[in-house]
């Protein structure tokens, strides 16, 4: 069994461990693959391993050996899964690795908005609370979140993990969903729609895919429809914000702030309206690469070509 991973550098940049997959055939990992090289580094595989670098209809085609494709990733979109059906390669991805660091990732993002700790610690760093005359000072509004509204789009088992926090916090939770439901402990959340969730609460948190029907989703209209002191909080996909609507909205105070760790293009752009944008929180998508999901990921990602070479493959995406 021949095993090329294509991109394996996000997962794996060293504290992590190939052994497992090596067990199951002879292995080749490149850190990155340009688009030029896909195919001259596939070829001859059975078994494609890919994080973001592309496999499409053509990749395929050019590929007569290629029997499994395995995405080391949540979502797949990299992969054209109607042209892998046709040939009747299963495509499988890895559900739910990184819920629980998503959802940290959400409330760093939010406390740093409603706290301002970096701002706080550079100030007494400098020298700023030593010369104060109080035994405190501030630079910057402080908010509590109990008694808010946390808003969440999309409530998934990222989205509901949010919720749980958040009611923890004593938060208040709102949330919209393709298909509402209830879920075991969360029977307190109110399921409403996008527009409500917007108008309704002091943060709004998306955690729903990217599709015809959510991109763009954040835009002015619907920025419009938040309070002015509400914050919005984004580590799912970047194409769910008109980007420029929301640096626009920044800038005139439509919303108090927001906290992205993802965005349309990545790497972005150096002219990204975000990275320039007032209280504006940017990290390059590192929601989901903390080191215990990674070793999950790296877990499920080798038990699904295990279970491929074993004539039972699972996670398959592309039935």
């Amino acid at each position: 069994m021949n095993i090329v991973v294509l991109d394996g550098f996000t997962l794996n940049p060293g504290d992590l461990s190939w052994d497992g997959l090596e067990a199951l055939g002879s292995v080749v990992v490149y850190d990155r693959t340009s688009a030029g090289d896909i195919v001259g580094r596939a070829s001859g595989a059975h078994v494609v391993l890919t994080n973001k670098t592309p496999i499409t209809k053509e990749t395929i085609e050019a590929l007569p050996d290629l029997r499994f494709i395995g995405v080391l990733a949540t979502g797949y979109n990299v992969v054209d899964i109607a042209a892998a059906a046709e040939r009747g390669i299963p495509v499988a991805n890895v559900p739910d690795y990184s819920t629980h660091s998503v959802a940290q990732l959400v409330f760093a993002l939010l406390l740093e908005l409603c706290q301002h700790v970096r701002l706080h610690s550079d100030a007494a760093r400098s020298g700023e609370w030593a010369g104060s005359p109080d035994f405190c000072f501030t630079r910057a509004p402080l908010t509590e979140l109990a008694g808010k509204t946390m808003g969440i789009i999309g409530f998934g088992a990222i989205g509901q993990q949010v919720a749980r926090i958040a009611q923890a916090f004593g938060m208040d939770v709102i949330a919209s969903a393709t298909r509402p439901k209830t879920v075991a402990g969360l029977e307190r959340v109110r399921m409403a729609s996008n527009d409500e969730v917007f108008a309704a609460a002091d943060v709004v948190s998306l955690h729903c895919p990217l599709t015809p029907a959510t991109e763009r989703l954040v835009n002015a209209r619907t920025l419009a429809l938040m309070k002015r002191t509400a914050f919005l909080i984004n580590t799912s996909r970047g194409g769910l914000i008109a980007e420029r609507d929301l640096a626009e909205a920044l800038e005139a105070g439509t919303i108090a702030g927001a906290g992205v760790d993802v965005l349309s293009k990545e790497p972005p752009e150096a002219d990204n309206p975000l990275l320039a944008a007032p209280n504006c929180l940017v990290t390059p998508h590192i929601a989901w690469a903390t080191l215990e999901a990674r070793r999950r990921l790296m877990d499920t990602a080798v038990g699904n070509v295990a279970a491929f070479v074993a004539g039972a493959p699972v996670n398959v995406v592309n039935r």
